[in-house]
């Protein structure tokens, strides 16, 4: 792999940077791998990368029907934090942001990695005794979340000039998770789309998978594409918002619903907010890039959809709570806006398993699965190598389902 650094980048500006080779290669598609992903997402890309570097296998093809980082790593509000709930979750997240805090030194790959944390403001009292609750959970694993006064939100968030004590909601206090970044979304596919490619790991782009082929006795045998068939003893889903789409073509159903969660972005403006604001007894969310842009995002759509788009009343109502609290934004023009997909299991938890189907292994569920995937690809590639379940990942299989063992787990961000 080739290294970048300041050194490198000197060298290259000397012949005009013509001497730098590609990041990952695009090699001619193969009748047979020991692994094949479908999807080269964040997920799909990390499970592909620790399985080279953890476990030593690098016969891997991760498939993409589109471009690599195309889907919902390019459709999310980056924002990395693990202040959750449960006890399954929090040890899960809280490896995460430390996974996340030193990829670029692993990868050797820019991630603009900016650790802001994440002031919760507070307008309810039954989110504040909820939040307190999760403090206390919280504190038990070393994730970092501390209660403020409403004085000391006013100071950290000097934009904030809404919510005061004649309001609808006034600001009662807030939370602080001082473990919270951003970074930048694309470098996270590309780092591990690079690294990953240099141990050996194939990326095939524009390769659609239509469906997925069993044997005989009923093992997992490859996948169908418009490329033509590839064969492999192991098959991992990682396709966010369509895991059901694929597995229903083997017979298999999954227990998720898929909904749409947008977001939007205002016009570049100077420095305005240092820190990631998360209003949810409002139901908004948002940071500024370090482009300057108010990166913002609401409550999912509760319906089921497969859009790609914003709907125009989620849009208002996500524009109107934040106007609530912070009105000089309304001088603010909307530059562009997306949706992405969110596959939800009625604990809102993730799925991280083998399934019925032997061979095949899906990762999916993810309420925001930005924040999740290194851990999220640490933990699938230990259970793909050794086909045991990683301690991280243990309490997330669909085993829980079957006896109703749920990991009952909502985000903070949004929540209603």
């Amino acid at each position: 792999m080739q290294d970048y650094s300041l050194l490198s980048l000197l060298r290259h500006g000397l012949n005009k940077h013509q001497g730098w080779t590609r990041a990952w290669r695009a090699p001619p598609l193969k009748p047979r791998y020991d692994v094949v992903i479908i999807g080269a997402g964040g997920h799909g890309l990390a499970t592909a990368y620790y399985l080279a570097k953890e476990h030593g296998i690098t016969d891997v093809a991760v498939l993409e029907r589109g471009w690599l980082g195309g889907g919902n790593i390019a459709r999310n509000t980056v924002t990395i934090r693990s202040n959750y709930m449960r006890d399954a979750s929090i040890p899960f997240y809280v490896k995460s942001v430390g996974l996340y805090e030193g990829l670029t030194k692993a990868l050797n790959f820019n991630m603009m990695h900016s650790k802001r944390s994440m002031v919760d403001v507070i307008q309810t009292w039954g989110k504040m005794r909820e939040l307190r609750r999760r403090q206390l959970v919280m504190d038990i694993y070393g994730s970092t979340y501390q209660p403020i006064s409403t004085e000391e939100v006013r100071r950290r968030i000097p934009a904030l000039t809404g919510g005061g004590p004649d309001a609808r909601l006034p600001i009662l206090g807030g939370m602080v998770h001082t473990d919270a970044a951003v970074n930048r979304h694309d470098a996270v596919a590309w780092g591990y789309a690079r690294a990953a490619d240099a141990m050996g790991v194939e990326i095939q782009q524009q390769t659609a998978v239509q469906s997925l082929i069993r044997g005989a006795d009923g093992k997992i045998e490859g996948v169908e594409t418009n490329r033509g068939t590839v064969r492999a003893g192991k098959v991992v889903v990682a396709v966010s918002g369509h895991t059901t789409t694929i597995t229903e073509t083997a017979g298999l159903r999954l227990p998720l619903r898929t909904m749409n969660l947008t977001a939007f972005v205002s016009e570049p403006v100077k420095p305005l907010v240092d820190v990631i604001v998360n209003c949810p007894d409002s139901g908004f969310y948002f940071s500024q890039s370090d482009k300057g842009e108010m990166v913002i995002g609401g409550a999912p759509d509760p319906g089921q959809s497969f859009r790609r788009d914003i709907k125009q009343n989620v849009f208002e109502d996500t524009v109107t709570a934040m106007l609530s609290l912070f009105p000089s934004f309304k001088r603010l023009k909307l530059m562009r806006q997306w949706g992405g997909h969110l596959d939800i299991a009625q604990d809102a938890s993730p799925i991280m398993d083998e399934t019925d189907i032997p061979g095949l292994f899906v990762t999916a569920g993810w309420w925001g699965g930005y924040k999740a995937i290194p851990a999220g690809g640490l933990t699938l590639a230990h259970l793909v190598a050794t086909g045991r379940p990683h301690k991280l990942m243990a309490d997330f299989t669909l085993k829980r389902f079957r006896h109703l063992d749920y990991v009952m787990e909502t985000g903070t961000t949004t929540a209603r």
